[in-house]
């Protein structure tokens, strides 16, 4: 047999960007194999497939699969919904754009905090070039909105508040049944749309018991297959549909189901809450472990809460004296990934605004990176990323001091 180089060969000279993109993939593939080890602090942004799926999504592309209906329905339970509330399964960001851009019949003012995710800023934008009014709520130190400041936020015309359940930046957790209240008290007529992408999976989430009357899910962040998630709605809330064509998934979503993504969903939406006490003292204990030898290394500041009113999940820090970007590739160098952002701004490089909002310092705002903690992050792993970073953090300050 030729060598795969030798048969691909004519499709090298027809195609140069094809011979590019293979050189870059060989190269890529090389430099990890150099490597002695591989540590992934990014398992928020994309969460591996979970491996129990693979069976599951294999036997669901078959012609003869007729699971596709008892999977939905099984999402009921796994999610910890109502019975009746799970309505809608969306694909890709269409999540936080059909309970954002539903409503342009209703009123002239949406309300949001300035942590917002992209998925959601980018429907307040286009409510905005409508004509409608968007409020953008400051948020303090720690990335909590003002519960003050939103009663005043909020008029007769109001239709909707959107919040994030969990910053996917610093980890903030808001306090969604006291902003609920908040919300329902000042004006019962105002809906309460709640991303709870990172929130998913790290908390027990009862959106009857909260007073959410929207509420949005992403599966690549609980193992699940890219592309897919869920849309909560209360019942009694109407919207209207931002895609039309066949009429599937109740007219909110016309087009063929995605039957592998919804059945990995559904396992995935099962196995984020198996063990779940136990799962999130391990997060919190290697969160508090990775803070703990982050101190030491000296110019190093945690952005966000240090003690468990955070996400288990989330440490955002800043490294004094380092660009983010310089020292994300030289810990790449070594095995370890982490992120200078969310992935959902990876696209739009430029300041995070959730930074700005908490008060981090201006010569830090491009220094720092994000931490994404999983079920498959060990205290060893996190042993080795420090002193990875105790090696690195000197001759990186040396280096760019001159």
């Amino acid at each position: 047999m030729k060598p795969l180089v030798s048969q691909l060969w004519p499709q090298f000279m027809a195609d140069p960007d094809f011979a590019a993109c293979f050189g870059q993939v060989i190269v890529e593939h090389a430099r990890m194999l150099r490597q002695d080890r591989q540590v992934e602090f990014t398992l928020r942004s994309a969460a591996p497939l979970d491996q129990n799926l693979c069976a599951r999504l294999l036997a669901s592309l078959q012609p003869d699969y007729e699971g596709f209906e008892l999977k939905i329905k099984n999402l009921f339970g796994y999610a910890m919904l109502d019975e009746h509330a799970l309505r809608i399964l969306l694909e890709d960001m269409k999540r936080d754009g059909v309970p954002i851009n539903g409503f342009l019949d209703r009123s002239s003012i949406t309300i949001t905090g300035q942590n917002i995710t992209v998925g959601v800023c980018h429907g307040t934008k286009f409510l905005q070039e409508m004509g409608f009014e968007v409020t953008y709520l400051p948020v303090d130190h720690l990335g909590h909105i003002s519960l003050e400041d939103l009663e005043k936020a909020i008029r007769e015309d109001t239709i909707l508040v959107s919040v994030m359940y969990v910053n996917n930046e610093v980890g903030a957790v808001e306090p969604i049944e006291a902003i609920s209240q908040c919300i329902k008290k000042k004006n019962p007529k105002t809906l309460f749309h709640v991303d709870a992408i990172q929130a998913y999976g790290k908390y027990k989430i009862r959106p009857k018991k909260q007073g959410i009357d929207l509420l949005s899910v992403s599966g690549h962040k609980i193992h699940a297959p890219k592309g897919v998630g869920f849309l909560y709605i209360r019942d009694g809330v109407k919207i209207r549909p931002i895609l039309f064509g066949g009429g599937q998934q109740k007219g909110m979503r016309s087009g063929t189901e995605n039957v592998p993504g919804c059945v990995g969903l559904g396992v995935a939406a099962r196995e984020a809450y198996k063990d779940f006490d136990a799962r999130i003292e391990k997060l919190y204990t290697l969160r508090e472990h990775l803070i703990a030898g982050l101190k030491p290394l000296g110019g190093v500041t945690i952005n966000g809460s240090e003690d468990r009113t955070n996400a288990p999940q989330i440490v955002s820090a800043s490294f004094e004296g380092v660009r983010s970007e310089v020292l994300l590739h030289a810990l790449e160098d070594k095995g370890v990934y982490v992120s200078s952002g969310s992935a959902c701004s990876s696209n739009h490089p430029g300041i995070s605004g959730t930074l700005k909002g908490i008060g981090v310092k201006k010569e830090l705002l491009d220094s720092t990176i994000r931490f994404s903690l999983g079920d498959l992050n060990t205290e060893e792993e996190v042993d080795y990323a420090i002193g990875v970073l105790g090696e690195l953090l000197p001759v990186l300050r040396r280096y760019q001091m001159k």
